[in-house]
């Protein structure tokens, strides 16, 4: 496959927000089944275009690519085609380069109240693009949110319609009362987020999920709620950094616990 069609193949794959993975041979020493400089694009299914060569060798490649795929992170790793190595009688060695095109993290807002707006400026501090949706718009303007990549006026459980949903899209649903939260949680879960947060209590929410539930509404691993982290703090400033400390810490896969160094002696 001719080098300009294979990146033509990863240009479209972005535009159209698909996740990929471009695997490049960057050296190639002894008997190897390609020459550096050979391409290879592996999508999240495992679908992949162009070749470094087939066999154990891409088969591997394609793990590897996976993996940088899933924690979002690509990077330079050699393989010795050997016996010992990844059991190739080759005799050679080859070394790729992975570099990761991940559709960026976006959060999609619910309710444009004194919360969400407080959480849309943590949310431009932290460099996270976002959406918000909210019927009144007397909140959901420019005024309030300048920094919206799209305001939604319409009934936050019907916005879907009008916005993409991916698996890179985090909901945060903070509407103004809790039957309109109830509403957007039963959408919210048919969507394919990655994250779908809601505002309220632990009793509220020990209240409404067994009625969902009964309603045919799937609560699945995605759902957080109460939404955010237990970091203390109650005012609407305060839940926005917890929200976006929650957001940050399922994308990136941390536990969220402390940074520091046991007890460090002074």
């Amino acid at each position: 496959m001719q080098e300009e069609h294979i990146i033509k193949i990863l240009n479209d794959a972005v535009q159209g927000g698909k996740n990929a993975a471009f695997v490049t041979v960057i050296s190639a020493d002894g008997s190897t089944p390609r020459e550096a400089g050979a391409r290879m694009l592996v999508y999240e299914n495992g679908e992949t275009a162009g070749t470094i060569g087939g066999g154990k060798i891409e088969a591997l490649a394609i793990e590897k690519a996976l993996e940088c795929l899933k924690k979002g992170l690509g990077g330079k790793f050699e393989f010795e085609l050997t016996p010992r190595g990844i059991g190739m009688a080759c005799m050679g060695r080859m070394e790729v380069f992975i570099d990761v095109y991940k559709s960026p993290l976006k959060v999609f807002i619910l309710g444009g109240g004194h919360v969400a707006q407080k959480l849309a400026g943590v949310l431009t501090l932290a460099g996270l693009p976002y959406s918000v949706a909210d019927d009144r718009k007397e909140f959901a303007n420019r005024d309030n949110f300048p920094d919206a990549a799209e305001i939604i006026n319409e009934f936050p459980h019907k916005a879907f319609k009008k916005s993409k949903v991916d698996a890179d899209t985090y909901v945060v649903i903070m509407t103004r009362g809790h039957s309109l939260d109830n509403e957007c949680l039963a959408e919210a879960v048919k969507t394919k987020a990655g994250y779908i947060g809601m505002i309220g209590s632990a009793s509220k929410v020990r209240h409404i999920l067994p009625g969902l539930k009964k309603k045919g509404v799937k609560i699945d691993k995605r759902v957080y709620t109460p939404i955010g982290l237990n970091i203390g703090g109650k005012t609407p400033g305060e839940i926005a950094v917890s929200v976006t400390a929650e957001i940050l810490k399922v994308h990136y896969g941390k536990d969220g616990a402390h940074m520091r160094i046991g007890e460090l002696k002074v």
